[in-house]
């Protein structure tokens, strides 16, 4: 059984009962502006103009303007302002995120005003509230069920099977420039026994399924590829793959053998943002029930606040925070400390070999 289609109307009429409270009339000096918020492209985009941004503008009185990228291309974007911030709030993949809050790009909730923070569930509060996470989703394998069919394929169960010569020139690996490509390396770590600790065996691994590769994908979403037949696998995060799967692509996800990896989207306040105070109400109408339900609905994000019910069929597309809590911990001191390094080594031996 699939989640029943989600209308237009359905969303609005589920924001609309939490926007009201979560959002007070603006102040003066908000009401003239324009919320600049920066995030995922692709199915977050498509979900956010759809389901949060227009009821969040109806009740703040004021208008948002999204900018798409991926986690990297936000970051890149708060530095080269930060003396003069153009955006308010960045949606951020955690890993990246640690790398903002070191650079002070990212200023600290305000409890009084993002006042759900309090029933978010640990794995998604931040230190210092600086941030915090908005939903759960993981990183792992994608795969053209038809296609893996009709060739007499098996359904891949673990990383090293990408590396089978069969997907030659039907695979599209994520580069390490985004989340997914370092979460490739990092599975591929553990397979050879090493860790974001001790990452060679996870360059070895990586080169035998690279070989495979027709193009190493920036974007974070590889949505294209698999609709138009160049990919017939991938690395890619569970809730894309579902929303891929909803448009009746024969898409599905796998957690592999080895070990899902956890991946957080978190919302932030830029520092020294030019809307402060309403990219604060912003992130706290993010952690509203009815917005974590309707996210889950819309692109299937798994909720991180705690007491979100949904239907059963959802819930088990979703990352809950049952599984959340099997899904591999990282250390991204030490990711973030080698992550440069690590990218000038993958782009010398992996995407030039």
């Amino acid at each position: 059984m699939t989640p029943r289609p989600l209308t237009v109307a359905v969303l609005t009429t589920a924001f609309t009962a939490f926007a009201v409270t979560a959002c007070a009339p603006p102040t003066p000096s908000a009401a003239p502006g324009t919320l600049v918020v920066a995030g995922y492209g692709g199915s977050y985009e498509e979900a956010f103009k759809q389901s949060v941004i227009p009821d969040f503008e109806k009740t703040c009185g004021c208008k948002v303007t999204y900018i798409a990228g991926s986690s990297t291309d936000t970051v890149a974007k708060l530095k080269a302002q930060q003396g003069a911030p153009q955006i308010d709030v960045a949606l951020i993949d955690d890993g990246v995120q640690n790398q903002a809050v070191q650079a002070g790009l990212l200023a600290a909730l305000d409890p009084k005003a993002v006042t759900n923070l309090a029933n978010v569930i640990d794995l998604a509060r931040l230190p210092g509230d600086v941030g915090v996470g908005f939903s759960l989703n993981a990183t792992g394998i994608a795969y053209n069920t038809e296609h893996y069919a009709k060739n007499g394929l098996p359904e891949p169960t673990k990383l090293a099977d990408l590396a089978d010569p069969k997907l030659k020139g039907k695979l599209v690996m994520p580069s390490i420039t985004q989340t997914y490509g370092l979460g490739a390396l990092l599975i591929a770590a553990k397979v050879g026994g090493g860790s974001e600790h001790k990452v060679d065996p996870g360059f070895a691994g990586i080169k035998k399924i690279a070989a495979n590769a027709v193009t190493f994908d920036t974007t974070a979403d590889v949505s294209n590829y698999f609709l138009q037949g160049q990919a017939v696998a991938s690395v890619w995060g569970n809730s894309r793959v579902q929303m891929l799967a909803k448009k009746g692509y024969p898409v599905k996800f796998v957690y592999p053998e080895e070990g899902a990896l956890p991946l957080i989207a978190t919302v932030n306040v830029v520092n020294k943002a030019p809307h402060a105070d309403l990219a604060q109400k912003f992130v706290n109408t993010l952690l509203e029930p009815a917005a974590q339900q309707a996210m889950a609905e819309s692109n299937f994000n798994g909720p991180t606040v705690k007491g979100v019910k949904l239907d059963p069929a959802l819930a088990d597309k979703v990352v809950g925070q049952d599984r959340a809590a099997d899904l591999r911990k990282l250390d991204w001191a030490v990711i973030n400390k080698n992550r440069s390094a690590w990218t000038d080594r993958w782009n010398k031996e992996i995407e030039t070999a």
